[in-house]
């Protein structure tokens, strides 16, 4: 007689909740509050992913509430596919976070990225700027921009920094409008950076794709001095 194949059993979020909501204390995040940059003790995950994070970013804090509340919200829905597995970041909602240059958004949105990592879930995550990802995506011999662009599309994680910023054409509306769709879809969580506001993001990109992100993003608007003239002046 062949044996039964048990499935994976799905496991409920809420025992989950109090220690999340321990962790976020004890990293300086209680409810309504903000991120330290640093954690008590080492974590691995985080500690592997810095060299993956580029240096001016390897400190960087969720300082702003709503993208606070953003990681919150991705770490509570975070999954286990059986009792034995770490949760996994699977789906959730996305960030449109815009303001004129220095303002701290690509900063913010590393900074959401070591805040999940800090609570203890396993996060595959990804990051470029749209200007990269097209230039990665031309086609050019030993290559297949079909399967990088797959992949980009399936990462749990992805921030997609400086929308708006490059070129744009046919090609590029076309490759930024499948990347945000698919996403959009199976509700991946993305973390978008624009200095420009959505009416003139909507000119660079498409109504297609402003369509889209509005639909799937919430907009977080950041003002302010600029960060990088302060850190020059200091």
């Amino acid at each position: 007689m062949a044996g039964h194949r048990r499935e994976p059993e799905p496991v409920s979020a809420a025992p989950h909740m109090a220690r999340f909501a321990r962790i976020f204390a004890e990293r300086g995040m209680p409810e309504g509050g903000t991120l330290i940059s640093d954690t008590p003790e080492p974590i691995p995950a985080l500690e592997a992913a810095q060299a993956r994070i580029p240096r001016l970013y390897r400190n960087a804090v969720a300082e702003h509430p709503r993208v606070a509340d953003w990681v919150r919200t991705i770490a509570e829905t975070a999954q286990a596919p059986n009792l034995r597995a770490r949760r996994q970041v699977t789906h959730g909602p996305s960030l449109l976070l815009v303001g004129r240059t220095g303002r701290g958004k690509t900063h913010a949105a590393f900074g959401a990225i070591r805040a999940l990592l800090g609570v203890g879930i396993d996060v595959r995550w990804h990051a470029t700027t749209a200007a990269d990802l097209y230039a990665e995506m031309r086609p050019r011999q030993g290559v297949d921009p079909e399967w990088m662009l797959r992949r980009i599309i399936r990462t749990p994680v992805l921030i997609l920094d400086d929308l708006g910023a490059a070129k744009s054409s046919e090609w590029t509306e076309e490759l930024t409008y499948r990347l945000i769709n698919q996403r959009s879809i199976h509700q991946l969580p993305t973390l978008v950076t624009s200095n420009l506001p959505i009416r003139d993001l909507r000119a660079q990109i498409g109504d297609r794709v402003a369509s889209r992100l509005t639909g799937m993003c919430e907009q977080v608007v950041f003002t302010g001095p600029d960060r990088r003239r302060q850190d020059i002046a200091a």
